[in-house]
């Protein structure tokens, strides 16, 4: 089979495509026939060795897969081959196979092609484990996302209002805030163009914003965390802008009686599968509904993915950028 090495930690341009063996899957995994794989900000970190795990070289990147199971180990007993499924595998889902953990493999609706399905594991779980678990968002309270474009963004920006929050979305451009828009936005703010903490005052009447969600890290977090209301909840979702990862003055939180929350979606998963299904079984029927609507910006072949993975270490995609196997 094609796979997708990475050889040596490194930038994206070093991954080689070639041929190998196909994996064999352990008694309690399956064998996905990868049809299409979603890039996300962790493979960006794992080429690096930047990443909390660290697989032996060689291995292929890639953290999510949909596709068709094409073998079953002895211990699986809720799947068959033939099924379409999406699994979360951590690695090796830029490759025409992969073997994957069965309790992280989930059937995908009739509806969803396998495309969406490889786009919507890892950002729609990662942002409806916040926002429900961690944030505990309610009905009419407001949410603010920054990054709002990328893949994370615009799905906590879909999710909360599903939830019926109201939802400032954050970016650094006009082009990415008319994406959140799309998404359902109720309010813009361009923080590269204006004052976050200024135009949060007047949005919010100076009573903040009740749960903040942020995959960025970087220079605004502090400024974000400022405007926070009383008993707010700020999501720690990621670090995509890089650099050092910010620090918050312990003050803030006394004084705000605020929450500064950690969001670890593939723990959360594995720790807590039966309420981890639950929320897929919310987000499926949303997405049946039409009110869940993942932006595929671009598609790639698998010998484009170091492309890929690039464009979105720099930063430059909007929603996800999916790899087409086959």
């Amino acid at each position: 089979m094609k796979a997708v090495l990475c050889k040596s930690f490194g930038p994206a341009e070093n991954l080689v495509v070639e041929e190998v063996a196909s994996p064999t899957p352990k008694p309690n995994e399956i064998l996905l026939d990868v049809h299409a794989a979603s890039v996300n900000f962790p493979d960006t970190l794992i080429i690096e060795g930047k990443y909390q795990f660290k697989p032996p070289l060689p291995f292929s990147p890639g953290g999510e897969a949909a596709g068709v199971v094409a073998a079953i180990g002895a211990k699986v007993s809720h799947l068959k081959v033939g099924d379409r499924v999406m699994g979360l595998t951590g690695w090796g889902s830029f490759a025409e196979q992969v073997a994957v953990p069965a309790y992280n493999v989930l059937p995908i609706p009739a509806q969803m092609d396998f495309a969406t399905a490889a786009a919507f594991g890892m950002t729609y779980g990662t942002s409806m484990h916040a926002l429900k678990q961690r944030a505990n968002l309610q009905p009419g309270e407001t949410l603010l996302v920054l990054g709002a474009a990328g893949g994370v963004g615009l799905a906590a920006v879909e999710i909360g209002k599903a939830m019926g929050a109201r939802v400032i979305a954050a970016a650094s451009s006009a082009e990415k805030l008319d994406v959140a828009k799309q998404a359902g936005a109720d309010e813009l703010i361009n923080y590269s163009a204006e004052s976050l903490r200024d135009r949060l005052k007047e949005l919010t009447g100076g009573q903040g914003v009740d749960v903040i969600y942020d995959p960025v890290g970087g220079k605004l977090f502090e400024e974000a965390f400022r405007s926070i209301a009383w008993n707010g909840r700020m999501l720690v979702v990621g670090f995509a802008a890089g650099g050092d990862i910010p620090a918050l003055p312990a003050n803030l939180p006394l004084l705000k009686g605020a929450a500064l929350v950690g969001v670890f979606w593939g723990a959360f998963a594995q720790r807590q599968p039966q309420d981890n299904a639950a929320n897929f079984e919310q987000l499926f029927a949303w997405h049946a509904e039409g009110r869940l609507r993942p932006l595929i910006s671009q598609r790639f072949a698998l010998e484009q993915t170091a492309e890929a993975i690039a464009q979105l270490g720099q930063r430059k995609a909007m929603g996800k950028l999916v790899v087409q196997v086959r």
